[in-house]
């Protein structure tokens, strides 16, 4: 079956669409800048090439009906008509204790999305934009939710609940969700295969690291604490959200500044972390130049978002009751050798040892430890849509 795997931001949509039998991808894309003037898309041509084409986008819907249209493009597209889509399966960022696992998407189910509007006001609502797109554009097509929090459903109350009183969780469903679930299932689920671990008897923290970054405690199989909370700021510093921080400090912040809820909303996920300390970029290959210049705040920087990283590993190290593997995803963790470098040689204290020739690779499947090495370190590139496709596939009873 082939299924179009969706990725709707709020003037973005990124698209693959999958064989879910070989798990070929046979196009993929996005859209950037809906609603704007100078709104594009850019696609990968069968010979590897890429190719951007400007065009007014008005709208997600539009947008859909653009990607549609390269698809069936009679010279780069891959597919001769829609009814070649099987299904449509969709990243949904937020599905707070609704959903535990992957749906089919239901007039139901989009209401109870609609719900998580308030814990994710910038994702959701662009989620369902998404999917009632599909269904005016494509009737009768089904679609499936796959929910970035589904995967973290599996913690203890004791992991996700937060010391507030506890009324605010019984009436606000204020607790920890965790996010980047697809990812971090896939990765747990991809080490086990590479590495040769059992999935139902290993202890494995996954690391995924880039702009946005959240570290997974994997207890055979099954998330049992992460990093992120109500929503994607708490935790690991990250490209321009906070991470962990007091909250007596926010508090004393808005009071000296004067500032409301939006505008510290705005400082702690659009101008701190990484971008905020450095005052350079939230791009760590930016920060890698700057301290090759001898710049004392992107070294700084560095240190701090390197530093958490090795600080919430520890901590996992302890919750799973020692660790068989650690693995390395995301934008730096798949790419940023000298981080994992930092990290792996903090760790030794674990019985790590550290292959420098091997973690000279970038973006592949590799192992980063020594053959005498304790516990395995390895790099898996990601795959959400992958994930995505195999969940939509099921759902829908396809069988290969």
């Amino acid at each position: 079956m082939k299924i179009l795997v969706l990725n709707n931001g709020s003037s973005s949509v990124k698209y693959k669409l999958i064989d879910s039998c070989t798990k070929d991808v046979l196009a993929e894309g996005g859209v950037e800048k809906i609603g704007l003037a100078d709104s594009f898309i850019k696609f990968k041509l069968a010979d590897g090439s890429k190719e951007t084409v400007t065009v007014s986008m008005p709208d997600h819907k539009e947008a859909i009906r653009q990607v549609f249209k390269v698809l069936t493009d009679p010279e780069k597209g891959v597919i001769s008509d829609l009814g070649e889509i099987g299904a449509v399966g969709h990243r949904v960022v937020h599905g707070m204790e609704y959903f535990n696992k992957s749906v089919l998407i239901t007039p139901e189910v989009i209401e109870k999305v609609k719900e998580c509007y308030p814990v994710a006001p910038l994702h959701n609502p662009a989620n369902i934009i998404g999917i009632e797109a599909i269904l005016e554009l494509l009737p009768g097509v089904p679609q499936v939710a796959v929910f970035d929090t589904a995967f973290h459903q599996t913690m203890p109350a004791k992991a996700y609940m937060y010391a507030l009183p506890y009324e605010d969780y019984t009436k606000y469903g204020i607790r920890r969700y965790g996010f980047h679930g697809t990812s971090h299932r896939y990765v747990a689920q991809r080490a086990c295969e590479f590495l040769g671990l059992d999935p139902k008897h290993s202890r494995i923290i996954t690391c995924h690291i880039g702009n946005g970054g959240s570290i997974t405690a994997v207890l055979n199989g099954e998330s049992v604490d992460t990093s992120m909370g109500l929503t994607p700021t708490e935790g690991l510093m990250m490209g321009t959200r906070v991470g962990d921080v007091d909250p007596g400090a926010l508090v004393y912040l808005m009071e000296r500044t004067g500032m409301d809820a939006a505008a510290l909303s705005k400082v702690i996920n659009k101008e701190s972390g990484v971008l905020g300390i450095s005052g350079i970029s939230n791009d760590m290959r930016d920060i890698e130049a700057g301290i090759a210049r001898g710049d004392e705040r992107a070294r700084l920087a560095m240190d701090m978002y390197e530093y958490r990283i090795i600080k919430y590993i520890g901590a996992y190290t302890a919750v799973l009751g020692g660790v068989d593997a650690i693995v390395f995803t995301g934008g730096v963790g798949e790419n940023q050798t000298g981080t994992r470098e930092v990290i792996c040689r903090q760790l030794s204290y674990l019985g790590i040892t550290f292959d420098a020739e091997a973690n000279k690779t970038r973006g592949k499947e590799i192992v980063i430890s020594g053959p005498d090495s304790k516990v395995k370190v390895a790099v898996i590139p990601t795959d959400e849509e992958l994930m995505i496709a195999e969940d939509t596939a099921a759902i829908v009873g396809e069988k290969c």
